[in-house]
């Protein structure tokens, strides 16, 4: 599913990635932890395509059999678009939409036809148990409603893999502890695969693997 090899970054001087290795199987859910400064984020950004790394001679990212590195920018945000959801900790929902509008923003990028991707959106919103919730604009809504939203908003378009940064950290522990029910939740349901950087470990426990990074490489 996911093929990472020999994966660097600087930034300046400094060298944040320094030669990881990745390797995630379809449907898995993989936890990476470790210490602040480690180069989690940074590794979750140029997985999910959002950033480059510094390539070396033998250095490549495939994901679902595609080629990133091969990609033109236009390909790539296609890909992005497409094959990838992504979950931060702070919900990043539009305030002067709706639930329902924030959720089909990437199948209306996709050009999904309206009516389509409004039934898609509220499917989800029933998944999720928010249908009640459809019209409501991100200020009428709790913290953990707000990144449910966000939730459905990745899951809209049937990407292949889900990126989470800190999905959990921005809430309550109730709300917390139902967004980590959901992830599994959702695997079982739509097959995806996630891929969470976090700093709760419970969280981090229920995964298939947890990866712990330091210094920028995985230990």
């Amino acid at each position: 599913m996911i093929y990472a090899n020999n994966i660097h970054k600087y930034y300046g001087d400094l060298h944040v990635l320094k030669g990881v290795d990745l390797h995630i199987k379809k449907s898995e859910i993989v936890s990476i932890v470790g210490p602040s400064g480690a180069g989690k984020t940074t590794l979750l950004h140029i997985l999910g395509t959002l950033d480059q790394p510094d390539k070396q001679p033998d250095s490549s990212l495939k994901i679902n059999d595609i080629d990133i590195y091969s990609q033109s920018a236009k390909k790539l945000s296609k890909f992005r678009n497409e094959q990838v959801g992504f979950i931060f900790q702070f919900h990043q929902l539009l305030p002067e939409f709706t639930a329902l509008e924030n959720i089909c923003i990437p199948a209306f990028i996709k050009k999904t036809p309206k009516a389509d991707a409004e039934k898609r959106g509220l499917e989800l919103l029933d998944f999720l148990g928010l249908t009640n919730r459809a019209h409501h604009k991100p200020g009428e809504l709790s913290g953990g409603e707000q990144q449910r939203i966000a939730v459905a908003r990745s899951l809209i378009n049937n990407p292949s893999v889900i990126f989470a940064d800190e999905p959990s950290g921005n809430l309550d522990s109730e709300s917390a502890e139902n967004l980590h029910k959901l992830f599994f939740q959702l695997r079982e349901e739509f097959h995806q695969t996630f891929v969470i950087v976090t700093h709760n470990e419970e969280l981090a426990d229920m995964a298939d693997r947890k990866l712990t990074m330091v210094d920028g490489e995985i230990v």
